[in-house]
């Protein structure tokens, strides 16, 4: 509980929290107060001076100001109105206010609004332009910078250097009329961005501005140009009073809220869960607009903000479509449900229901999964059903449950961000999570978070890290067990959190024997030194959370590797307290949501096992069927199950099997000689080329629903436009199918699928639609059903309540031919989306990332001959792909790097693995691939443009540089203590 304060505003007597700026605390108390350079969580720019109030008799700046015990302050003070006057005629001589015609006239203009506010009616010194002409700078795909409309006020440079911590914006203070600038100067296409839109979010005015707003939010914005610029020097030649612009534009500004929508949203792309509005006039989605997301507050990347092209794309599907021969006919629900209802049947009748596969979608809602592994057992009545995270994040969920008792992330993106150390391993956070990695970056670079990350390939993490480890593929596990032996030969390790939260401790650490430094260095290749410190860091660390993705989780020791880490935590006591714990990064954005739900073989929705006799009866009562006790088959069992004969039908939704799954020329054979298969998708995917019948879904935007995200958080979307063509939400799809197959579901709404879930899930049993309403949230992870941001608070989930150290060998990665002497890794990059089903449909994306390529060490290029467009052939035991190489020292020696972002089956990587399954899961050993490389004579042009941010260097500052402006021999101080000089 903060100490309260008294102090006087007004007059008027407060009670305050101390440790609060003045204008945080008056914004608390709702007393309105200009402040147009300040919009929380960005730091405190200090540029625009609006915010000057008098304080115990001295003009002093409220956002930089902490409260102090009997301070007296004054708003409307003679003194403190003349100085924000000031402020803003300052302001406005380097903005013309002409809003009516304003894209951004939309009743969110900081600007506008603090003019209004304010009262003024003219101002004091006239507009003049920063740059001649009007110029405008266009270059980037998916924004546009008017510099003469820019006031100077720094929060796109505080939210690129402290928020995002991209480091590409700042301002040229030294220039005659400073400047916003791009890197050194540049155009915004030729810099550093990465495109993440913050800038454009936080910008007070219409000098940043999303494109696809343009000619579009008014009534009268759409006017050309040359005219449009008659019109504001004809009003600026008359300069009527602000009241009375300000009262037209206000006019239509109301008008606008008839024509554009504004709908809350959960970003349909990666885990961290990012929410904002998505505004939308009929089908046209104008922008994205986060500003309340309990994650990601203004955050977003590039794909969050500006990669929804795919949504009204003209190749999504609108109407089922059944198979005749070599090609599809349209259809209607009724003749294909009908059709795809009597294939199940036949099936079921022929060969029994074990002969069905169901294989869920990470990308749907979690009333979708829910309701699909319902369809599963309780119509098709099999076990046989599975998502996506077979193929990533189940060794991650094994690795936890084995030694924790539960399977997601131990606490919050907050608790990442407060960790004293933050060890990412194998996860390109920046690209593949880059919201979540923010916080990271910010913590590093202003709150001196230590970083270490262990990783193939050099990604920008790895740049900023304090240590980067580059372990050999496969050896994680063992330079985990080696850091953790030595941590415990020291005496570091916490006896006291051992004793009262861990079993097993003797037997682990004899385990630990044979894993002293000088094996695991020559294991791992990561010198003794490094493990020395990474060891050093975690013991000095004030909390420590690890971070691992598929780089872990996708070798045939992942689950282990999983394990390890949880073990090396639980030595360490970094579990049960904030700022630290396990964090395994989701990949989707519902691949928690659909586990959670129970789209698993071996587990009812909450993580209730079909073999807890207990468990299943309450499913068979509520479902009126008998469930199997035996799991079913997994994803990887299915796809057997085909060539075996044993699978003769697959439902499967939203999942691109044709592209992701490994050894891509078997699974395209087997797919082909499948008996029937029905696809439930929102595009015509690799996977529907396949199918017999075809059942349209819709994206994010077009349906209601939950989400869960990578901290275990459920959020809810909300409808933001109307489903297209005759595609359907899934949930009423998969019902149609049920009802069609003898079920009774009548569900009208996804509330009450919700509510049926949590009804028998403890995990869930205090969440409904009234928490999530809006902006709320839920974290699943309290056996009653609780709300629950940390874990393990009262104890770890085993009856004993204490925690399990998991006791494995390290296994050695797949062994492979002589002949293939390169490691092939790969993962996701920025700009695109795995197999690119959704961000392949945006051309602003395309062109940051046109084309897939491999990368190559400038060691390896230089000892084949080669140069980026050099086209080489990788070829495995499982395939071949041609691309074009890319030289970079983002890889080493005989490491290469193939990204997965490919609908091509000539590029896709899935055509070289399929060597290897963890152990435990079945997860597909992606990561351990080796291939050899052909060069072939073509030549094509460098497949990373040459403007791509990756050519381009940052340019890090602790932020807007104020002083600088303060140093200027033209600047005049507004505030009486002092200090701007």
């Amino acid at each position: 509980m903060l100490e309260k304060i008294q102090i006087v505003v007004d007059g008027e007597h407060y009670t305050v929290p101390i440790g609060k700026t003045i204008v945080d605390t008056l914004n608390d108390l709702a007393l309105e107060h200009p402040q147009v350079c300040y919009t929380p969580p960005l730091s405190t720019p200090q540029t625009c001076d609006t915010c000057i109030a008098e304080v115990n008799g001295q003009l002093v700046r409220t956002c930089s100001t902490p409260v102090e015990a009997n301070m007296v302050i004054e708003r409307t003070s003679e003194k403190a109105e003349e100085a924000r006057v000031e402020a803003m005629n300052r302001l406005l001589r380097n903005h013309e206010l002409y809003c009516t015609v304003c894209e951004n006239n939309n009743g969110n203009c900081k600007l506008h609004n603090t003019v209004e506010m304010m009262g003024i009616e003219e101002q004091k010194y006239p507009f003049e332009p920063k740059i001649d002409g009007r110029v405008v700078d266009n270059s980037h795909p998916f924004y546009r910078y008017d510099p003469n409309q820019c006031i100077a006020c720094g929060q796109c440079v505080e939210a690129c250097q402290t928020v995002q911590v991209n480091e590409t914006l700042s301002i040229n203070w030294e220039r005659s009329r400073p400047l916003v600038i791009w890197d050194e100067g540049v155009k915004i296409n030729d810099s550093s961005c990465v495109g993440c839109g913050q800038c454009v979010t936080v910008c007070p005015c219409n000098a940043l501005q999303e494109k696809s707003m343009l000619d579009e939010a008014g009534y009268l914005t759409s006017i050309e140009r040359p005219l449009l610029n008659k019109m504001i020097d004809v009003i600026k030649d008359v300069e009527p009073p602000y009241s009375l612009i300000f009262a037209l534009s206000d006019i239509e500004s109301n008008m606008r809220k008839n024509q554009i929508k504004r709908t809350k949203t959960v970003c349909t792309f990666c885990g961290v869960g990012c929410s904002f509005e998505v505004w939308t006039k009929d089908r046209k989605i104008l922008k994205i607009e986060p500003k309340h997301g309990p994650v990601n507050q203004i955050s977003t990347c590039v794909k969050g903000k500006f990669g929804y092209d795919f949504v009204n794309d003209q190749g999504r599907l609108k109407t089922p479509l059944i198979r005749k021969g070599d090609h599809f006919v349209e259809a209607s629900w009724e003749e294909a449900i009908a059709f795809a209802a009597e294939g199940l049947r036949r099936t079921k009748e022929q060969f029994g229901s074990d002969a069905i596969g169901v294989i869920s979608s990470s990308k749907i809602t979690n009333e979708e999964n829910y309701v699909i592994q319902k369809f599963t057992r309780q119509i098709l009545e099999t076990n046989n059903v599975d998502n996506c995270s077979r193929y990533c994040q189940t060794p991650a969920t094994e690795g936890l449950f084995r030694t924790v008792g539960m399977g997601g992330d131990s606490g919050t993106i907050d608790d990442i961000a407060s960790a004293g150390l933050v060890i990412i391993i194998g996860a390109n956070s920046a690209e593949a999570h880059p919201v979540l990695a923010s916080r990271v970056k910010r913590a590093h670079k202003f709150f001196g978070q230590k970083l270490i990350v262990a990783d193939l390939r050099k990604n920008e993490m790895a740049e900023r890290a304090d240590v980067y480890l580059h372990p050999k593929q496969g050896t994680d596990q063992a330079w985990l067990m080696g850091v953790t032996k030595y941590i415990i030969d020291q005496g570091w390790h916490d006896e006291a959190f051992i004793t009262e939260n861990v079993n097993d401790f003797e037997a682990y650490y004899e385990s630990l024997t044979p894993y002293t430094l000088e094996y695991v260095e020559e294991v791992t290749g990561i010198s003794k030194a490094q493990l020395i410190e990474t060891a050093r860091m975690i013991h000095e660390a004030d909390g420590t959370c690890i971070l691992w993705g598929m780089g872990i989780t996708q070798n045939v020791g992942g689950s282990m590797s999983s394990a390890a880490i949880s073990n090396l935590l639980l030595v360490t006591g970094n579990y049960r307290r904030h700022g630290a714990g396990a964090y395994p990064l989701r990949g989707h954005n519902n691949v928690q949501g659909a586990s959670d739900m129970g789209t698993l073989p071996n587990q009812l929705p909450g993580y209730q096992k079909v073999a807890d006799d207990e468990a299943r009866k309450k499913f068979e009562a509520a479902y009126g069927v008998e469930i199997s006790p035996e799991p079913g088959l997994n994803h990887i069992e299915m796809v057997e199950g085909i060539e075996k004969g044993t699978i003769q039908a697959l439902y499967v939704v939203g999942e691109e099997m044709a592209l992701v799954d490994a050894n891509l020329n078997q699974a395209h054979e087997l797919l082909s000689k499948l008996p029937f298969l029905i696809v439930q998708d929102i595009t015509f995917s690799k996977t529907a080329s396949y199918a017999d019948v075809i059942l349209p879904g819709v994206p994010s935007l077009e349906k209601e629903g939950t989400f869960t995200n990578t901290e275990r958080r459920v959020q809810r979307l909300y409808q933001a436009l109307p489903e297209m063509g005759n595609a359907k939400y899934d949930w009423r799809i998969t019902q149609q199918l049920a009802n069609a197959l003898g079920g009774d579901w009548y569900y009208t709404h996804p509330s009450q699928i919700f509510a049926e879930m949590a009804s028998l899930t403890p995990l869930f049993a205090q969440a409904n639609y009234d928490v999530l309403a809006n902006w709320g949230s839920f974290f699943w992870g309290s056996n009653d059903g609780a709300s629950t941001p940390l874990l393990y608070t009262d104890g770890f989930n085993f009856p004993d309540k204490k925690a399990r150290l998991a006791i494995h060998e390290w296994i050695e990665p797949v062994k492979y031919d002589a002949q293939y002497d390169l490691h092939l890794n790969n993962g996701r990059l920025l700009e695109q989306f795995h197999e690119g089903n959704m961000t392949r449909k945006s051309n602003g994306l395309n062109t940051r990332l046109p084309v897939t390529f491999v990368e190559v060490s400038p060691e390896l290029a230089k000892e084949r001959h080669i140069e980026s467009g050099t086209m080489i052939r990788l070829v495995s035991p499982f395939g071949s792909v041609k691309v074009p190489a890319l030289v970079t020292t983002r890889v080493q020696q005989n490491e290469i790097f193939l990204p997965m972002h490919t609908r091509n089956n000539e590029h896709a990587v899935n055509m070289l693995t399929g060597a290897g399954f963890d152990k435990f899961t079945n997860t597909p050993a992606f990561k351990q691939t080796k291939v050899r490389m052909e060069v072939l004579q073509e030549k094509h042009e460098n497949p990373l443009p040459k403007n791509n941010q990756r050519n381009r260097k940052r340019h890090p500052q602790l932020g807007v540089e104020v002083e600088r402006k303060w140093r200027r021999s033209d600047y005049e101080s507004l505030t009486d203590l002092g200090g701007d000089h």
